[in-house]
């Protein structure tokens, strides 16, 4: 929970709330029941350190299938004098998201990443310039439209309204990336418990998104396997706190072979868009598993690129917390 102060160009953290998930697997609801207990008692939390009822909040999504797509739209500039004008983009837009093969998916967002005007490529501003047709290719992110009412419908029966719904990778990537960074090319990897998500930003813009069914929850429960330990333990040793009375050796086997796994559907990803070894800001890990020790030197060695885990700043009078990876999407 924030409060904006007038004159501040950050808000102030006064509430947080957390409580362990229930019924939801991938990023999609389950069972409804035990989704909508989980909604309340991180809500019922967070009320109870602001002293603040919370009735309306931004919702924030993720799982596998939250993802971009590029398509295409035209329009035929409309104004005799040939001038481009906001009609026109926007018919152009609508052009574009109307031919997508949605199959069941709903855009959650959309935005231009790119114009022509008469066949040529056109930098900076747009209207007011002069031609006959108007081409422009957009990036529009799309989640599974079922998944989407059912998040909505749980939040709704927890007794909260929703203010707005953000993908994960655009409401963390403002508070961890520089816009020289998303200039020059980079890339966000946030590391859930059953997902992996992966946002590449080049020229300032978002230009792919992909999201993996697999995550550290994934890497809990191989060790646990491994080491024949409780996952309670699992995860402790996974972030690094192992007994000497366990082998370390055999630990990182299993940790390295899982993230292997993850590092190849990245590296994967960024060769389809062209992109492997190719983004001079490198990557940036949020999420739980960028607790995972030794994960930055790690990607360095699988992805030949600059790596490290994501910092943000911390708002107000917080507690420390909130310096955890696993809290950036929320800020």
């Amino acid at each position: 929970m924030g409060e904006f102060f007038k004159g501040e160009k950050n808000p102030k953290i006064i509430g947080i709330g957390e409580a362990p998930t229930g019924g939801m697997r991938h990023g999609y609801v389950v069972n409804f029941s035990d989704a909508i207990i989980s909604v309340k008692n991180a809500v019922t939390s967070a009320e109870r350190g602001s002293g603040i009822k919370v009735k309306r909040a931004f919702i924030s999504i993720s799982g596998t299938t939250l993802r971009s797509e590029i398509n295409s739209g035209s329009a035929i500039i409309s104004k005799a004098d040939g001038e481009v004008t906001t009609l026109d983009i926007n018919k152009a837009l609508e052009e574009a998201e109307d031919n997508l093969n949605l199959n069941n998916k709903k855009v959650v967002r959309g935005f231009p990443i790119s114009y022509r005007l008469d066949g040529k490529e056109i930098q900076g501003r747009l209207p007011g310039m002069r031609g006959t047709k108007l081409e422009v290719k957009s990036l529009f992110i799309t989640y599974s439209a079922t998944h989407l009412e059912d998040l909505l419908e749980v939040v709704a029966e927890a007794g909260v309204e929703a203010i707005a719904v953000v993908p994960s990778p655009l409401a963390a990537c403002d508070i961890i990336l520089s816009d020289k960074q998303k200039i020059v090319g980079t890339a966000l990897v946030n590391i859930g418990s059953e997902t992996t998500s992966i946002a590449v930003f080049e020229n300032g813009l978002l230009t792919a998104l992909q999201t993996f069914s697999i995550g550290g929850g994934d890497i809990t429960n191989d060790i646990a396997l491994g080491l024949k330990i409780p996952l309670e333990t699992a995860e402790s040793f996974k972030l690094g706190n192992i007994y000497e009375d366990y082998s370390k050796k055999k630990l990182d086997e299993i940790i390295e072979a899982r993230l292997s796994d993850i590092f190849e559907l990245i590296e994967n990803h960024l060769k389809k868009i062209k992109r492997a070894e190719l983004l001079p800001a490198g990557i940036a890990f949020i999420g739980g598993g960028a607790n995972i020790k030794g994960l930055e030197e790690f990607s360095k060695s699988a992805l030949k690129l600059p790596s490290r885990i994501g910092t943000c700043e911390i708002f107000g009078n917080t507690k420390t917390k909130l310096r955890d990876p696993a809290w950036f999407v929320a800020l």
